[in-house]
Parts: C-alpha cells; sequence; structure tokens
C-alpha cells in the first residue's frame, strides 16, 4: 500500500517539475519573439507616414 502512495506522489512530483519547467520556457519564449517584433515595429516606424 505505501509503495502505492510513494509512487503516485513520485509521479505527481514529476508531472509537477515537467509543467513548471514548459511554463518557463515558454514564458522566456514568447518574451524574446515579443521583444524582437517590438523592435521590428519601431526600425519600421520612420517609414510610416500619416
Amino acid at each position: 500500500m505505501n509503495e502505492k502512495v510513494f509512487r503516485t506522489m513520485n509521479q505527481a512530483g514529476t508531472v509537477s517539475l515537467v509543467l513548471g519547467i514548459l511554463t518557463v520556457v515558454t514564458g522566456v519564449v514568447t518574451g524574446v519573439l515579443l521583444i524582437i517584433h517590438g523592435a521590428m515595429l519601431l526600425r519600421e516606424k520612420k517609414e510610416v507616414l500619416f
């Protein structure tokens, strides 16, 4: 019985760790993409005429 509980706890911890890492990686990638596209918009801003 105890082995089953420990196995379940181990799996839950592993899943939580993997999801946490994926969340951090997704946040970093999103931030980098936003910075790159923001820089592109600022660079092209001088060519826009109203």
